[in-house]
């Protein structure tokens, strides 16, 4: 079974680019931590990176392996 993952990998940028920009958003301006705050947002903006590609990518991942074996049952 041969599954291309362009559509994942582009599918894990994007949710991890949203989630970066978003929690470096929240965490510099609407919640900051005293302290080095700049370092702050990047850490949790990193986080926020990582956290939505593991979201998309697995997610689009096994949506394209449904959608597979649903078209090979058809036939």
């Amino acid at each position: 079974m041969k599954i291309s993952l362009k559509q994942p990998v582009i599918a894990g940028v994007v949710g991890g680019g949203m989630g970066f920009i978003i929690s470096a958003v929240a965490n510099y301006y609407i919640i900051p931590i005293p302290g080095d705050m700049a370092g702050h947002a990047i850490n949790n903006g990193m986080s926020g990176l990582f956290s939505g590609f593991m979201g998309g990518f697995p997610g689009v991942l096994v949506y394209m392996i449904q959608e597979k074996r649903q078209k090979q049952s058809r036939l």
